[in-house]
């Protein structure tokens, strides 16, 4: 997968009226991270993008990228995956994501797939399984707690995460 990546440091969060910036290792076990989620589509399918926000403290890293044919599903599910790939050791993680097929998929859906063989209730085989089991591979490697937030309601996190997701997206219809 292709995508940019920035990195930045944030000289007070609180400052800066932005996310929460209380995220310190507790007794100094594992780091805390919190991350803010989302994926864009012009038109779907269509040319896509996808974006991560990532805060542990004070440092912040923004990813992003795009596919020129995908789906807004695929979108917001790979956002979720380079965010937690680019994690270089086991943290305490808050996902936000304000799609609940990310949040329904990954804290209902996914035990019965793999139970049922990668088939939904219905016998069919399940969409975007490939991001699922990568999603699932990444996610066990973390504690994770998994939160849903309303898009476009002016949550600074998600409104970052979709000017990323829009920035991909525009980088991929270009391609």
């Amino acid at each position: 997968m292709r995508h940019d990546r920035s990195i930045r440091l944030v000289a007070d969060p609180a400052q800066t009226g932005t996310m929460n910036s209380e995220l310190t290792p507790l007794g100094g076990a594992q780091p805390q991270v919190e991350i803010w989620t989302d994926g864009a589509c012009k038109g779907n399918p269509g040319p896509g993008g996808w974006g991560a926000l990532l805060r542990a403290g004070v440092h912040e890293k923004e990813l992003y990228g795009g596919d020129p044919a995908t789906t807004n599903n695929r979108m917001e599910l790979t956002a979720v995956i380079e965010a937690l790939a680019s994690l270089k050791r086991r943290c305490r993680v808050i996902v936000h994501t304000d799609s609940q097929y990310v949040k329904l998929g990954v804290t209902e859906w996914l035990p019965t797939w793999i139970r049922r063989g990668w088939k939904t209730a219905g016998n069919k085989a399940v969409k975007n399984s490939d991001l699922w089991k990568r999603l699932g591979q990444l996610a066990s490697a973390h504690d994770i707690d998994w939160r849903w937030v309303r898009g476009h309601a002016g949550v600074p996190g998600n409104e970052r995460a979709d000017a990323l997701a829009n920035k991909g997206a525009a980088a991929a219809s270009e391609r």
